[in-house]
């Protein structure tokens, strides 16, 4: 089954547009009817710390304008912000309004998801469904539906059925987040793109979600999407008419006939960059649950990627990956013809000359995989993915491939935006996985189609990221999702800007549950002079940190980051099983860090591995490897130097390893003697 869940229901959620905003209200259940309006209206979070408000407001010469506020920990932090419509050949749904009716309900549930940074999720919170009416000709209906997590505030509109409407194209949205000061933001302005750390006035349009912004020391919030599945994009822009306010700008129109309900604005919150990273999940909670039965056959998994496209090549990444506990191994482009061109087949092993010179029999590397137990997934251009989607997903699951990647997909506008996320659900049909490449952004779709295993949307590894970058990364982009992030660990970008037990760490700290490793790097038994291959640099060898890559899963049971600042370094624990793995990562100032291991059971022995950047190691990586026991009662020192890291693994120690680590011990001592 895809997922388990349980709790105290008070309503279901109602799938996007599938029903009248009046049948859904009768599935909601509602708690209670208010019967008499307030001036103003409320709801808090379960633990009280998130209170949305929302009022019908006079605004200068405006009479009814939609207006609402969000305070964490009795602070404000968005106040007094406009809602709006902008419709188009008709007047916008901005004012003129009358509340016509208030419904308040609750939802308590906890779910297993098949595969998340966390083994159950907690969604919980209360909400406030306003049903609003202009108060003049035509009279159309409005509905705003606010959500209160623990973890944020979230908010939607819906346009029910109704005579004056049957069809709407929404020209733009305009949702404010009208924040108290020119607080510190982490922009970027494309998926992939650079972030710059800069006030609020001087943000410009079409700004990336999430956007992370630091309200003050002790309390951060991030804006952010959810629900986008076939919808115009949003993005934010400065609002020019208001100080420190931003707002939400569509990447086109968005059409529907009446119902319909738009995707969620969220505003996550937390009182630590750590604390919002740990809160991610509240972007899956905001859509719905899992729509495949059987799940079975979506599995996580490490991969190599095949840079050779040879038949020989391709054997020699299935035997590494048997060797070291990978799962799959990926042909990326050219194994069909150029990608680029409108000319190229992917119903054929065609491989591009300008990529390798062959020979590439896919087909016999399939069944070579499929008997060792590793799959084969195929990256696809949207080239050939426009023109051949209904064609190539039942030949790929009749040839035994386990997942596609689809490669630079468009992105933003409704029209694609729907297109893409039909790709996903008709791949589910073929028991196949995907991973998007490219400018695609998550916003929790992989909890209704959790095939949807991973994608990019990150400046991974390729474009050779700095620390800082990567350390500001991991608390803005991977607040949406997963983040396929490309992990290079011999290739020359990495003594460029970090070192390899840093790349060690990416594993455990950016999480993507298809996880990329060597992405530049081939086996040894791996043809050397195949186009596209490398330098010899590049080759594989037997440094023995590899082990940590060996063992680190790609989806997690629990998570805690236990220190972080955007930018500067980050320490994430991971636990998987009875194991954990932790992750150190630093930028451009040396860092100590004291971890005390106190999420470790009571009364076990455990024995961990830790490996560190050491340039006196005698190999070309320069990683030492240092062992010994630990328990809950102890407390790892972490030094790390500028542009380092430190990876642990900690496991259960057997009886076997604790004598190992007894008879390392003496022959240290007696040498150093």
């Amino acid at each position: 089954m895809c997922q388990k869940a349980y709790g105290n229901h008070s309503h279901k959620i109602t799938r996007f547009a599938d029903i009248s905003f009046i049948s859904a209200v009768m599935i909601l259940l509602i708690s209670i009817v208010t019967p008499t309006l307030r001036a103003e209206h409320m709801v808090k979070s379960p633990d009280e710390n998130v209170v949305i408000t929302f009022d019908v407001k006079d605004v200068g010469s405006q009479q009814g304008c939609l207006m609402y506020g969000v305070h964490y920990d009795n602070q404000p932090v968005v106040v007094d912000a406009r809602l709006g419509l902008k419709i188009k050949d008709a007047a916008p749904l901005e004012a003129n309004f009358d509340i016509v009716n208030v419904f308040r309900s609750s939802y308590d549930s906890t779910y297993s998801p098949v595969y998340a940074e966390r083994k159950t999720i907690t969604d919980h919170y209360n909400q406030l469904v306003v049903e609003l009416k202009e108060n003049s000709s035509p009279y159309r209906r409005l509905h705003l539906t606010f959500r209160a997590y623990d973890e944020g505030a979230a908010l939607c509109y819906s346009l029910p059925e109704q005579n004056a409407l049957e069809n709407i194209v929404i020209s733009a949205e305009k949702t404010q987040f009208r924040f108290t000061d020119d607080h510190i933001s982490y922009a970027t302005y494309s998926a992939q793109g650079e972030y710059s750390k800069v006030p609020l006035s001087k943000l410009k349009n079409d700004c990336e979600r999430p956007l992370t912004i630091q309200i003050n020391d002790k309390l951060f919030a991030s804006v952010a999407e959810a629900r986008l599945v076939d919808y115009a994009r949003m993005r934010l822009s400065p609002d020019q008419s208001q100080s420190h306010t931003i707002v939400s700008s569509l990447a086109g129109e968005a059409s529907a006939a009446l119902p319909i309900t738009t995707p969620w604005r969220v505003i996550m919150l937390g009182r630590s960059p750590g604390e919002l990273l740990e809160r991610n999940y509240l972007i899956l909670n905001l859509n719905e649950p899992c729509a495949i039965e059987d799940t079975s056959w979506i599995k996580p998994g490490k991969v190599i990627r095949e840079v050779t496209l040879t038949t020989a090549g391709g054997k020699a990444c299935v035997d590494f990956a048997v060797e070291h506990n990978l799962q799959y191994v990926e042909f990326d482009a050219g194994w069909y013809g150029h990608e680029y061109s409108d000319e190229s087949d992917a119903t054929t092993v065609s491989v591009d000359p300008k990529r390798s010179k062959g020979p590439l029999d896919l087909h016999e590397v399939i069944d070579y995989a499929k008997q060792r137990g590793i799959g084969i997934l195929l990256y696809v251009n949207r080239r050939a993915l426009e023109r051949q989607l209904d064609e190539v997903l039942p030949l790929y699951e009749k040839w035994g491939i386990k997942g596609v990647k689809y490669g630079f997909v468009q992105v933003g506008s409704q029209r694609w935006t729907a297109w893409l996320h039909e790709a996903v659900r008709k791949a589910a049909q073929h028991h196949l996985m995907v991973d998007i490449h490219d400018e695609y952004r998550p916003t929790g779709y992989s909890r209704t189609y959790p095939n949807l295993m991973t994608q990019e949307g990150i400046r991974g590894d390729e474009t050779r990221p700095s620390n800082s970058l990567t350390l500001t990364i991991l608390f803005t982009r991977m607040l949406a999702g997963a983040g396929d992030n490309t992990i290079c660990y011999y290739d020359k970008r990495v003594d460029e800007n970090a070192s390899h037990a840093y790349q060690l760490v990416k594993s455990v700290c950016i999480y993507s549950p298809w996880q990329f490793l060597y992405w530049y790097d081939r086996p040894d038994t791996s043809p050397r002079k195949a186009g596209g291959a490398g330098g010899s640099r590049n080759v594989i060898s037997d440094e023995p940190e590899l082990e940590f890559f060996d063992h680190v899963p790609t989806v997690w049971d629990e998570t805690k980051v236990l220190h972080g600042r955007i930018g500067e370094y980050a320490v994430l624990a991971r636990r998987s099983g009875e194991d954990w793995f932790i992750g150190c990562m630093n930028a451009d100032d040396p860092h100590t860090f004291e971890i005390p291991l106190t999420f470790l059971k009571d009364g076990q022995s455990y024995l961990a591995h830790i490996y560190t950047d050491d340039p006196t190691v005698p190999t070309r990586t320069h990683v030492k490897i240092i062992r010994h026991p630990v328990d809950s009662s102890s407390t790892l020192k972490v030094d790390l130097p500028a542009r380092c890291g430190q990876a642990v693994r900690i496991h259960p120690a057997t009886a076997n390893d604790l004598k190992t680590y007894t008879r390392y011990q003496n022959a240290k001592i007696k040498k150093q003697n």
